[in-house]
C-alpha cells in the first residue's frame, strides 16, 4: 500500500488519531501536510518523527472552521508539495455537558470546528481531489456518532452528519474517479481517553466485546488502506473501527 509521491493533508494531526494517521501515511512515502491550530510545537515533533522514518512532511497552521485559513493551508501545500491527492478531515473538539445544561454557544463551537471544518477543508480542497489520479476524502467521525453518548449532544450530532455528508460526497466523486469514505473510531487509547477516571474506563472497556480500548495504530491502518490505491473499489462506505462495539 505504497502512498510514494502522494500528497495527503491532515487535519488537527498534531497529536492523537491525526498524528498516528499522518506518521502511518508518511512512512508509506507520503508528502504529508501536518494541520494545527495550537500545538505548533507538537506539530513540529511529527514532522520530525516522519522525516526520521524517511518522509516529507510540512506544518500548516489553521483554525479549520475559519474558511481564509483553510485558503491558506491550500497554498501552503500547494507551495510545498502541489495539489493534494488525499485529504483526512480529522480535527475535532468536544464541549460536554448534559443537554439541559448546554448554551448554544457551546453547541455552535463545534459544529462550527466539527461539521464546518470538514466543509470547508472539503470544499477547498475538492478541486484538488476530484483532478488527482483516484482522490481521497476520508472523515473521521466516531461511534458516538451511531450510539449517542450522555453529556454529548453536540458532538454526537456533528459525527453523525458526517455519514450522510461522505455519501453524498461519494456520490459526486464517483464521477471523476475518486472515492470518498468515513471511519468511526472507537474510544482509543490518546490523551483525552487517559485522563478518564479509571473507574468510567473500565465501565467503557467492559463493553467492548474485545476487552481494549484501540490503539492509534488501529485507526491509521484503516485510513492508510483506503487512502491507498487498493481501496479503489470503496467508496461512500462508513467503517467502524470499534472493538465490536455494535454487536
Amino acid at each position: 500500500m505504497s502512498m510514494e509521491g502522494r500528497t495527503c493533508v491532515i487535519t488537527g494531526s498534531a497529536r492523537g488519531i491525526g498524528r498516528g494517521i499522518a506518521e502511518h501515511l508518511g512512512e508509506e512515502g507520503a508528502n504529508v501536510v501536518i494541520n494545527y491550530r495550537s500545538s505548533e510545537g507538537a506539530a513540529h515533533e511529527a514532522v520530525e518523527a516522519i522525516e526520521d522514518a524517511g518522509g516529507q512532511a510540512i506544518t500548516a497552521q489553521a483554525d479549520v472552521s475559519v474558511p481564509e485559513d483553510v485558503e491558506h493551508m491550500r497554498e501552503v501545500c500547494h507551495e510545498a508539495f502541489g495539489p493534494a491527492d488525499v485529504l483526512v478531515n480529522n480535527a475535532g473538539i468536544t464541549a460536554d455537558k448534559q443537554f439541559t445544561e448546554m448554551s448554544r454557544a457551546e453547541w455552535d463551537r463545534v459544529m462550527d470546528v466539527n461539521l464546518g471544518g470538514m466543509f470547508n477543508c472539503t470544499q477547498t480542497f475538492y478541486d484538488d481531489i476530484w483532478n488527482a489520479d483516484e482522490g481521497r476524502l476520508i472523515n473521521i467521525s466516531s461511534v458516538v456518532g451511531k450510539q449517542g453518548n450522555f453529556g454529548q449532544a453536540n458532538y454526537a450530532t456533528a459525527k453523525s452528519g458526517m455519514f450522510g455528508f461522505t455519501r453524498t460526497i461519494a456520490l459526486e466523486f464517483a464521477q471523476g474517479g475518486s472515492t470518498a469514505n468515513c471511519v468511526a473510531p472507537g474510544f482509543t487509547r490518546t490523551d483525552m481517553v487517559e485522563s478518564v477516571p479509571d473507574q468510567v474506563l473500565e465501565r467503557i472497556i467492559a463493553g467492548i466485546p474485545l476487552e481494549r480500548l484501540a490503539e492509534v495504530e488501529d485507526i491509521a491502518a484503516v485510513v492508510r488502506f483506503l487512502a491507498s490505491r487498493e481501496s479503489s473499489y470503496i467508496t461512500g462506505e462508513v467503517i467502524d473501527v470499534n472493538g465490536g462495539m455494535d454487536l
